[in-house]
Order: C-alpha cells, then sequence, then structure tokens
C-alpha cells in the first residue's frame, strides 16, 4: 500500500511531526505560541530544523484541561493555518468536525484526532468528503479524549492496544474512509495509563504492535511525557531516545516539540547504519 503521507512528503519514513501548541494551558510550553505571530513563527523555526510537517493544536487535552468549543479553538488556529498553509504541511490537532472541516478547507492535509472519531459524530464524514490524512490515537478515556487520572486495565497491554486501534481502523474504513489515509497512534503517559510501566512496555515491544497493525503506519509521541520521568525541562533527549527506538522498532512519524533534537538523532543512526524499517516500507 502505498500510502498518502509518501505522496504528500514528498520523502521516504520516518517523518518528523513537529508540534505547535496555540494554548494557553499547554503541559509542555504553557501558552508560549498562543498568539497568532508566535505560533506561526514557532512552525517555522520547526520546518527550518527539519519538520516534515506540523501539528497544530488549539485545545489541550492533557490531565487537568477542559473542552473548548470549535469556535474558541478556531479562533486560535485559523490566523496560524492561513499564515502556514502555504509553506508546511499542517496538521490539526482536533476531535471537533467543524475545526476540522474549516481548517482542511484552509490547506490543511491531516486531522489528528485524539478521540479517534468517538468525541464527533460528524468527524468521519469530514474525512471522507474531504480526504486528509487521519491520525487515529489509542486512549483510555473517552469519548472526550481529555487524560485523566482513571486507572487502566490491561491483559496484555500491547495486544490490547493494537486490537482496540484495529477496531477504530475497522469503524474508519467502515465510514468511507481509505486505509492509506490513516496514521495509528498508542497514545503515551496518561492516556495510555496511569502506570509508566505500561508506555515502557510498548515501547520494548513496539514491533509487535507495528506488526499487529500492519500496513497502517505507526506513530510515536513520546515527546516530554510524564512517564519519561525527572523535570519536563530536560526531557528532550530522553523524548528522542524513546521515539528513535521506536522508529528502529518500526514507528514511521514522530511527533515531536524539539525537531532539531530528533533530526539529530535519526542522522546519527543513518550514520551508524541503524535499521528505519518504516523507510523501506513507506519509501
Amino acid at each position: 500500500m502505498r500510502h498518502r503521507l509518501v505522496k504528500l512528503l514528498g520523502s521516504a519514513a520516518p517523518w518528523l511531526m513537529g508540534v505547535v501548541n496555540v494554548t494557553p494551558d499547554s503541559f509542555s510550553d504553557g501558552g508560549r505560541h498562543l498568539t497568532p505571530d508566535a505560533a506561526v513563527a514557532q512552525g517555522r523555526r520547526l520546518v527550518a530544523d527539519g519538520a516534515h510537517l506540523l501539528d497544530l493544536g488549539g485545545e489541550s487535552t492533557a490531565p487537568g484541561s477542559r473542552p473548548i468549543t470549535s469556535d474558541d479553538e478556531l479562533a486560535r488556529l485559523e490566523p496560524v493555518v492561513r499564515a502556514l498553509a502555504g509553506e508546511a504541511v499542517l496538521s490539526i490537532d482536533t476531535y471537533h468536525a467543524a475545526t476540522a472541516e474549516r481548517c482542511v478547507t484552509l490547506g490543511a492535509a491531516v486531522v489528528n484526532d485524539v478521540s479517534a472519531l468517538r468525541a464527533d459524530p460528524s468527524m468521519a464524514a469530514v474525512i471522507r468528503d474531504l480526504r486528509p490524512v487521519l491520525v487515529i490515537m489509542h486512549a483510555k478515556d473517552g469519548p472526550l479524549p481529555h487524560a485523566t487520572d482513571r486507572p487502566a486495565h490491561y491483559r496484555d497491554v500491547v495486544r490490547d492496544v493494537a486490537d482496540w486501534l484495529s477496531g477504530r481502523i475497522d469503524v474508519a474504513l467502515a465510514a468511507g474512509i481509505d486505509a492509506d489515509q490513516i496514521v495509528v497512534d498508542p497514545g503515551w503517559g496518561k492516556f495510555l495509563s496511569l502506570e509508566p510501566a505500561h508506555s515502557w512496555e510498548v515501547l520494548a515491544r513496539f514491533e509487535e504492535l507495528v506488526a499487529r497493525l500492519t500496513p497502517i503506519p505507526v506513530l510515536v509521541g513520546t515527546s516530554r511525557k510524564g512517564f519519561l520521568g525527572g523535570r519536563l525541562a530536560e526531557r528532550d533527549p530522553i523524548s528522542q531516545f524513546t521515539a528513535l527506538a521506536a522508529v528502529e522498532k518500526g514507528a514511521a512519524v514522530i511527533r515531536t516539540h524539539d525537531v532539531r533534537m530528533a533530526a539529530e538523532f535519526l542522522d546519527a543512526a543513518e550514520r551508524m547504519a541503524r535499521p528505519l524499517p518504516a523507510r523501506r516500507a513507506y519509501g
């Protein structure tokens, strides 16, 4: 299957997705890029650092966050999308169908729905009709995707997450979305579990997850997550190490706040002839 990301990004996997949080309450940057000018400048920096695409988010779904309306979300996102649509491939991190529809109409090419089509019944039709790439994320909570302190219980975390994602893929396919539009994300940190060991186990067995979901590309989004431990400001190196470990086991997309460091890790891996399975699968 030739995935749409290959044509859209014009390069072989793995691909770097730079995060731009246009929010006042993001866990990772606390409103630093809330104004349109700041968000646009950050997006341009990430592209210069090597981002293949940008993931623009107007609502935090981190623990303790609250839902906002699509109108409020669009007020934050629309000027940023308008400014960057001609300069970069844009992903919109939203579970609101109206937000997705407007932003794709303005030029965005990817919708990152962390609710996995559960929060808004209209989202599947928007994806079917406008044909953006769709990222489907596993989360223990739902249908709203905001992470909570609710425990999660898994018989086998890798198999259970893979089965859950396979079920959501089936929902997307039944709604008329093509398989070559879909990317999946196992979720990390409190989206996955309150127990850091679950996230570490998914990383340790990532090749099993990829094998169970093939040929759908898998995204790794460990960047700055709490399960990594330590102070938030010091998590970027271990974020890139864990992402690289996942890439060496088949991950196709790295979602990261520090694109430059991620690119340096990938470059070092290539110089050492480390395996990058997604390059063969999505070349």
